[in-house]
């Protein structure tokens, strides 16, 4: 019973962190919110997570699979075939996340530039999450017979981040933007 109630309570947490540091960031968001947040109490938190740095961790990993994985590369692939057709899905899957009230902007590119020490666990954390987007999109490169996959894939990934950015800023157009670029991109790179 006792287990039940620790897996019940670490997911508690995390769901807390999770919808807390997605929305406001890493640093905005206090170890208290999340205790208010997950209705546990302190030191149950801490005996889940040894840190408030652990438990960002663990918010990354999360995110990775959530975000990344069953979201983003599971949608390319849904709307595309062709690992062509599917680098440019990218952009189209980002437009409808830039239209959605609820947008709030890529967690690893967040978490990167609130902890600025490239020696951080965290900064590293976050340069790894957005390391292995990027060799996703090699992969797809790759696949889609391009010259030079790890140039596209930088480059890409250029557009993307940029576009996240952008619609960060307000501008809701910004996925088509990047999609349009990045066509002259890949039929440069084909």
């Amino acid at each position: 019973m006792s287990t039940v109630k620790e897996t019940d309570a670490r997911r508690r947490i995390l769901d807390a962190a999770y919808d807390l540091f997605s929305q406001q960031g890493i640093r905005a968001v206090g170890v208290d919110a999340i205790i208010e947040r997950s209705g546990v109490a302190r030191m149950t938190l801490y005996r889940h997570f040894g840190s408030k740095d652990a438990l960002v961790l663990a918010f990354l990993e999360r995110r990775e699979k959530l975000w990344t994985k069953e979201w983003l590369q599971a949608e390319v692939e849904r709307r595309a075939a062709d690992p062509a057709d599917r680098l440019l899905a990218i952009f189209d899957v980002f437009d409808e996340w830039f239209q959605r009230e609820d947008f709030e902007g890529c967690s690893f590119i967040n978490v990167l530039l609130e902890i600025g020490d490239p020696a951080s666990e965290l900064h590293r954390a976050s340069a790894d999450q957005l390391a292995r987007i990027r060799g996703f999109v090699a992969s797809l490169a790759a696949k889609a017979g391009v010259a030079d996959p790890e140039a596209l894939a930088h480059k890409w990934h250029i557009l993307m981040k940029g576009a996240i950015v952008a619609a960060g800023e307000g501008d809701r157009s910004a996925a088509r933007r990047a999609r349009e670029v990045a066509a002259l991109v890949l039929t440069d790179a084909r």
